[in-house]
């Protein structure tokens, strides 16, 4: 479950978003610039807005009339940006087993052969970055930020820049994800197809507002 009431402004935005959903599976769905991005760097704690609250399961992330502000590190989110943002000097192994919390632990063992399989990466284990297309790429940062053992995942636009076919591919992938780990998910998208994919229930924002609330079986988008 998310609550979340935050207001940021800068010189050419004014963000004022609240909602609440207890939905495992958010999408926020809206045009460019609408403040999607926004919101998920504040959920991850990589913003910081002017003010606001943000609880997640249960637990205060912020509170600014409080002074509360938990470390990004320490909300425990596992967050996917657009680009990727892979080590370019390590192997797609060690970019994953970067992000596994316990190299030496037989669960976080069993977590790396899972997130290898379901993402189905054991073919390019020994490739470099530079060499992964747009698609592999995303599913190796996908794994990388399974493998933080997070108790969410923070998805900023996973299809976007990708060709139909590899589009096509990862959405794949992300269901089964969503399907097999049952992980919670908060997917930015201004892609009515992987929002009608992997969503339960949406947020419309429009200009840095919510415009509607409603279930995947009533998006229209």
């Amino acid at each position: 479950m998310i609550e979340l009431d935050i207001r940021w402004k800068s010189r050419d935005f004014d963000l004022q978003v609240a909602f609440e959903s207890h939905a495992r599976h958010v999408a926020l769905f809206g045009p460019s610039g609408s403040g999607k991005t926004s919101v998920l760097l504040a959920i991850a704690g990589l913003r910081r807005p002017d003010a606001g609250r943000i609880r997640l399961d249960g637990e205060l992330l912020l509170d600014s009339a409080r002074g509360v502000h938990v470390a990004p590190a320490r909300r425990g989110l596992g967050v996917v940006f657009q680009d990727g943002r892979l080590f370019p000097h390590l192997r797609v192994k060690d970019n994953l087993l970067y992000g596994q919390r316990s190299k030496s632990d037989t669960s976080a063992a069993a977590g790396f052969d899972t997130a290898v399989g379901l993402l189905g990466l054991s073919g390019l284990l020994d490739r470099w970055p530079a060499t992964l297309s747009g698609g592999e790429a995303r599913r190796v940062a996908i794994g990388r930020a399974l493998l933080s053992q997070p108790r969410a995942l923070l998805l900023d636009e996973p299809l976007v820049g990708l060709h139909r076919e590899a589009r096509g591919q990862l959405l794949q992938y992300l269901r089964r994800l969503r399907d097999e780990i049952g992980l919670p998910t908060l997917l930015v998208s201004h892609q009515p197809e992987e929002v009608h994919a992997l969503a339960q229930e949406v947020v419309l924002l429009d200009d840095g507002r919510v415009a509607e609330q409603r279930p995947i079986g009533e998006f229209r988008g």
